[in-house]
């Protein structure tokens, strides 16, 4: 019996990595195809080039996104989530913050990257949006994928890191940047949009040589759906919440209009930043 770690998902069919490096093509028992980008699994040879997926090993986290119809697998196994914004084109609050919480109940540590640096018109106004996050203290790392992408290595070191973003932050160019013979598709922005082009049209995974560790690029996302969270959870991913939810007066409050309701009090204390008070309410109205 085999075994080997999925490094790329297509479907039906996955791209995958075994211990002495040498890449096959595996296929799943069945209609169903429950495996992600990361995931490790026992195979039974096949032929030369294929094998067939025979069970799923442990995993250690997993990362996905859902509504209410159906879940997206991202990454599996991933012990780092790297959130990569721009200067230009405008990024979503929420969505990053709907992926942090969703990195928070995995047990993921988080990484910002703020690219685009040299497109400094706007760099100002992304430093203010994310100065919240850096109070919590998420690490922000400001950076030019074009020019110093390595600033990113040391972070990595160690981490199966996963990239997620919204299109046209620049994700593909920091992966031709810190894995040179990765020949990710970049295109350019679409400045009418105000958002970029899918470039990435599905999960993959690179080795890093030095410093140790991986990298897995997934596609552009422009939402983050949190359906399978219940509202405890959206309150746990919530970092700066929890000094505070024991102090509600109800158990199960909601942090609407209960009075004596800990985390509306931190809010008007300042203790809690309104837009990410304002992106809670949201989700915990079912807005997922």
């Amino acid at each position: 019996m085999l075994e080997g770690t999925i490094v790329a998902a297509f479907g039906r069919h996955y791209e995958i990595e075994l211990p002495d490096l040498v890449r096959i093509t595996g296929f799943p028992r069945g209609k169903k195809s429950p495996y992600a980008c990361g995931d490790r699994v026992a195979l039974e040879r096949s032929s030369a080039d294929q094998a067939q997926i025979v069970r799923h090993l442990p995993r250690r986290s997993l990362l996905y996104r859902s509504d209410a119809f159906r879940q997206k697998l991202i990454v599996a196994n991933a012990t780092q989530l790297v959130l990569v914004v721009a200067t230009e084109p405008s990024f979503s609050d929420e969505l990053l913050t709907r992926a942090l919480v969703a990195a928070e109940t995995e047990g993921l540590r988080s990484l910002i990257v703020l690219n685009k640096i040299d497109l400094d018109e706007h760099l100002p106004t992304a430093r203010l949006r994310l100065a919240p996050l850096a109070r919590l203290g998420y690490a922000v790392i400001e950076l030019s994928a074009r020019r110093d992408a390595r600033l990113l290595l040391p972070y990595l070191a160690g981490e199966l890191s996963v990239l997620i973003g919204q299109s046209g932050m620049g994700k593909s160019t920091l992966i031709n940047a810190l894995v040179p013979d990765a020949a990710a598709a970049t295109r350019e922005v679409s400045e009418a949009l105000d958002s970029g082009k899918h470039t990435t049209t599905h999960a993959r995974l690179y080795r890093l040589g030095d410093p140790s560790g991986a990298l897995i690029d997934s596609p552009g996302l422009q939402e983050f759906g949190l359906a399978h969270l219940t509202r405890g959870a959206i309150e746990q991913g919530f970092v700066e919440f929890r000094p505070h939810l024991a102090n509600c007066r109800f158990r199960d409050c909601s942090h609407r209009s209960e009075p004596g309701c800990a985390i509306k009090a931190a809010v008007a204390a300042g203790e809690i930043d309104e837009r990410r008070y304002a992106i809670f309410l949201r989700l915990g109205s079912g807005a997922f």
